[in-house]
């Protein structure tokens, strides 16, 4: 039965997609049957992996206003084990069509119960906000990862978010857990950087992931090649730290 984890923030730019493309790209890289779904109406997770989004026609839209069955919007990838629910703009228009329906909040959760037996795990790109959107991807997931970037205002907005998880605990989700937070955009230079992973560390103790996901340039290239970061260059910083990442979460299971 396969593990559902949403990799979600409200914040913009903390390296949520990055985490999503490359730790799906790591897990099967590491042999694991891996389901990437893109929830952001960005589309940046569907790009990332070389899916023309100008070509998509269903998707994650589809899927959540239950007018095609999961299967019928899984595509290919070019990442070993790696398929994906690719989003397109489309999206945007969920929020609002959901609203009024029956369960809104466990479309996700329904849609994917057909397919969630055959992968090892399935990983939710959330969009950047507490909408509807993610909410159904907690409500639909097992755990949640919480990228925090090393910068001035890592913790800000995090209460608010913590806060949206023990709702959806309480509401949709009894067994919801948090995986971990996961410290992106480290720079070992700035002190800064250390300052906010002692920080996180202090308070979150167990929660916080052992991998640090460093400032890479590699990192930044490789989605404008349509590639993960396994794929584009593997001897690079980025690369060994989402491998360390994906068996760390292996492990864990």
């Amino acid at each position: 039965m396969g593990k559902i984890i949403a990799i979600a923030n409200q914040k913009g730019g903390v390296g949520k997609t990055t985490t999503s493309v490359n730790l799906a790209a790591g897990l099967g890289a590491l042999e694991k049957k891996v389901l990437l779904i893109d929830a952001d109406p960005q589309a940046n997770a569907t790009s990332g992996l070389g899916i023309d989004v100008d070509q998509i026609d269903k998707g994650t839209y589809q899927l959540l206003e239950h007018e095609l069955s999961a299967d019928n919007v899984i595509l290919e990838t070019n990442s070993p084990n790696v398929k994906i629910i690719p989003a397109h703009i489309d999206l945007v228009a969920t929020e609002i069509e959901l609203v009024d329906k029956e369960e809104r909040e466990f479309m996700l959760k329904t849609a994917l119960n057909k397919v969630k037996k055959e992968y090892d795990f399935i990983i939710i790109d959330c969009a950047p906000s507490l909408g509807l959107l993610t909410l159904n991807a907690l409500t639909a997931s097992d755990s949640v990862i919480i990228p925090i970037q090393c910068e001035y205002f890592a913790l800000e907005g995090l209460g608010k978010l913590l806060n949206t998880v023990k709702s959806v605990q309480k509401l949709y989700n009894k067994s919801l857990d948090i995986e971990g937070m996961l410290l992106t955009m480290f720079d070992s230079r700035l002190r800064l950087s250390n300052q906010v992973v002692e920080e996180v560390r202090k308070h979150f103790t167990e929660m916080v992931f052992e991998t640090i996901i460093q400032r890479n340039v590699k990192l930044s290239e490789a989605p404008s090649f349509g590639e993960s970061i396994i794929s584009y260059d593997l001897s690079s910083k980025g690369a060994e730290n989402y491998l360390k990442l994906a068996q760390e979460i292996i492990d864990k299971q």
